[in-house]
């Protein structure tokens, strides 16, 4: 026994182990010294050491009785498939291993059925063999398609929409119906491309290159070496190819810049906005898709957030070509209004077009002081589709422009909704005519708004694991992309302020929109914000000097909400939580707004605003009787929201008289549950809705109540005896 501990290629293991033991209970901070914790580390590394050694020494001699082509057999396999998940499939673990396990079972008994069927002729066992691999494999192909699906759809919760108020009935039309304008699509570019036929001798025009160099320096090594021998071009010469949709007529029309984000380098993206382009231009607007494909991902590196400044500064070299056009190619003079420009991105490219509105009033690169710029376009607003808002390591924040997101909460790539950080980040000058907007759709996914990307977010055989059977189909969520996007256009450049209800509340166009959940949210300067939760710790008041109270509440905080992954929303918010017996009166919770008088004359207004989502009811911390579990809901809880005056006054009217009640979209990524908390996070993420409750229906109440006198605003939750609401910008519009 004593040799077992004493060879020196134990001793020089254990000590190896047990040091690492020690230094890492010194690190682990459990409340007792650290000498007593890096001590007990020893000791535990030593017991393990000893122990492992102990359990393989007595067990060596059976090991010895396995033949040796076994062990090599099943070395082999587990290395391969070791190495296989490492650097190919790259699944989890614990799925990875168990399907592979399923598969040798399976491959096993195919083999030794064939090997009875062929050397020993036993038919019967062979033929059972086989078949019973086959029908573990069908089994399993079965079962593992079979794990998809929406589990969190629920039917008794369909919301119920008056559809007197869609946007229809008042006569407007969807702004997805193709326009009267005849559209000529085209292409132009390098006209040297050796890949691409379309941006080689298929262009139209013809345009000069663009030195990156000082734009992009991470252009080097094994990237710069396979990219330059696939595309035959460098970071010093990259190319302004763009495809066309062109209204036909004199012009000058405004123009809208659409770029693609990350996705592979030889699976080319910019051909996927097609369906908006066409549908821009027959409104009169020129649409270009632009190509960045060269700056994509590929096998040889992705340049992991480093090129989002040349992503936003290639739309502006773009820009700059249609400037020079504009001014001196014949067939294109005077066609383009360049004071009226939109940009829209898609997943990094969403990032992109913020960053180059923030480029376009520069005069120097931040990153390199030696590169200037000299741009100043009229870019007047900015599109962001499924976009991220971490790949620059400079946080963007925009002012008086106009704004929209776009997002799915079946997005398995970009999983939480960034595109309403930079909404947050907005900032808006008292006199700016202009809004911001957010669009949360369930069900669509990341891909499908590029026509080419296709239904799964991740390539094979990471795909394998997606539960893509609750997703809409492509042509539905471009519809989305459709009727949003082009009502943005027509409003912020063509000043058609027809549309401007709908970003306000998808509730209004829901029947030009597939059957699904949304949520919309909307901010502009009309909007006089009382209460917004943020800059101030003080839960009793906020920034105006007003006074908060809350009664009857088991939650009541302001927090900074999260996304699902765990990071910021950049946006705080009010958390109320509650549960109380039905009937008892006097333990119905109220949260109060009190003014004083310098801020209590509201007789101008029009309509109180506020945006609310479904809360966590976990945080109730409900202890459940018997077997029978409190079952939280996605649907809406309605409460009651009373305004009073200095003479006591009061009118009350419940939120779902005017609104549909802000629902809790939920997600499953991918097959498994579990895997969805790995890889993803929660199941669902906090995303507010604004809600709207016109003046006319307090004064219907109440016609004597005092508005140039309000002593308080009250949210009365007396509808429903226990619920988590989330509260955000509180205020009132004024009367137009």
């Amino acid at each position: 026994m004593k040799q077992i501990f004493t060879k020196p290629l134990f001793i020089a293991v254990a000590i190896l182990v047990i040091t690492l033991f020690g230094i890492a209970g010194f690190h682990y901070e459990i409340g007792y010294p650290t000498w007593l914790t890096m001590l007990l580390g020893i000791v535990i590394g030593a017991l393990v050491v000893a122990l492992i050694q102990l359990l393989l020494h007595f067990a060596a001699p059976w090991f010895k009785k396995i033949p040796t082509s076994i062990i090599i057999s099943i070395a082999t396999g587990f290395l391969a498939l070791y190495i296989m998940r490492m650097y190919a499939f790259r699944w989890p673990a614990q799925v990875f291993y168990v399907m592979a396990l399923i598969g040798f079972v399976c491959t096993l008994l195919m083999v030794f059925g064939v090997t009875q069927l062929i050397k020993t002729k036993n038919f019967k066992l062979g033929g059972v063999m086989i078949v019973l691999a086959i029908v573990l494999v069908a089994f399993g192909f079965y079962g593992f398609n079979s794990m998809e699906g929406d589990p969190y759809l629920d039917e008794d919760e369909e919301t119920v929409l008056k559809e007197a108020h869609f946007l229809s009935k008042q006569g407007l039309e969807n702004p997805a119906t193709p326009g009267t304008y005849e559209v000529e699509s085209f292409t132009y570019g390098s006209g040297t491309d050796v890949k691409r036929a379309e941006f080689a001798e298929g262009v139209k025009y013809k345009t000069p290159t663009v030195d990156a160099s000082l734009m992009l320096p991470e252009w080097e090594g094994k990237k710069k070496k396979w990219r330059e021998k696939f595309w035959g071009f460098g970071v010093d010469s990259f190319p302004l190819n763009g495809r066309v949709h062109m209204p036909k007529g004199v012009g000058p029309f405004p123009i809208v810049l659409m770029v693609h984000g990350n996705h592979s380098m030889i699976d080319f993206s910019d051909g996927g906005y097609a369906y908006l382009g066409e549908l821009l231009a027959s409104k009169g607007v020129i649409a270009v898709s632009v190509d960045e494909n060269f700056i994509n991902a590929h096998w040889s590196g992705d340049f992991r957030g480093k090129e989002m400044p040349t992503r936003g500064w290639m739309l502006l070299k773009h820009l700059e070509q249609w400037k020079k056009w504009n001014l001196d190619e014949p067939e294109l003079k005077g066609k383009v209004d360049l004071d009226k420009v939109v940009l829209m991105g898609h997943s990094r490219g969403g990032e992109a077009v913020s960053i180059a509105a923030a480029f376009n009033t520069l005069d120097r690169f931040p990153d390199n002081g030696n590169v200037k710029f000299d741009f100043n376009f009229g870019i007047k607003g900015i599109i962001t589709v499924a976009p991220t808002d971490y790949r620059y390591d400079r946080e963007i924040s925009l002012k008086n422009i106009n704004y929209l997101s776009l997002q799915g909460a079946y997005d398995s790539d970009e999983t939480s909704f960034w595109g309403m950080r930079p909404f947050h980040r907005m900032e808006y000058s008292e006199d700016f005519d202009g809004f911001k907007a957010g669009l949360y759709m369930n069900h669509a996914n990341h891909g499908q708004f590029n026509s080419t990307w296709g239904r799964s977010d991740f390539g094979a055989p990471m795909k394998w694991l997606l539960n893509l059977e609750p997703l809409v189909s492509g042509e539905e969520q471009r519809e989305v992309a459709k009727v949003y996007i082009s009502a943005f256009v027509e409003s912020v450049l063509k000043d058609n302020d027809v549309y401007v209800p709908m970003f306000q509340n998808v509730d209004l166009v829901m029947d030009w929109l597939p059957k699904e959940q949304y949520i919309s949210q909307y901010a502009d300067t009309q909007k006089q914000v009382l209460v917004n939760f943020e800059k101030d710790i003080d839960v009793t008041t906020d920034k105006n000097g007003v006074e908060l109270s809350a009664e009857n509440f088991k939650v009541w905080k302001e927090k900074e909400l999260l996304a699902r992954d765990g990071g910021s929303q950049q946006n705080n918010a009010l958390i109320l939580g509650w549960k109380y017996a039905s009937g008892t009166i006097d333990s119905i919770p109220k949260y109060s707004i009190a003014f004083t008088d310098s801020i209590n004359d509201f007789a101008s207004t029009d309509t109180l605003a506020f945006s609310m989502a479904i809360g966590d009811v976990s945080e109730l911390k409900i202890k459940d009787k018997g077997k029978k579990k409190t079952k939280p809901t996605n649907k809406g809880f309605n409460f009651s929201v009373v305004l009073v005056d200095s003479l006591g006054n009061k009118a009350s009217v419940a939120v779902d008289e005017h609104n549909s009640l802000s629902q809790k979209i939920k997600s499953q990524f991918t097959k498994f549950k579990f895997l969805d908390k790995q890889m993803m996070g929660s199941d669902s993420e906090i995303q507010l809705k604004s809600c709207y409750i016109p003046i006319s229906a307090f004064m219907k109440q109440e016609d004597s109540l005092r508005l140039n006198n309000l002593k308080s605003i009250d949210f009365v939750f007396d509808k429903d005896t226990l619920g988590v609401i989330v509260l955000d910008d509180i205020g009132f519009y004024a009367k137009d």
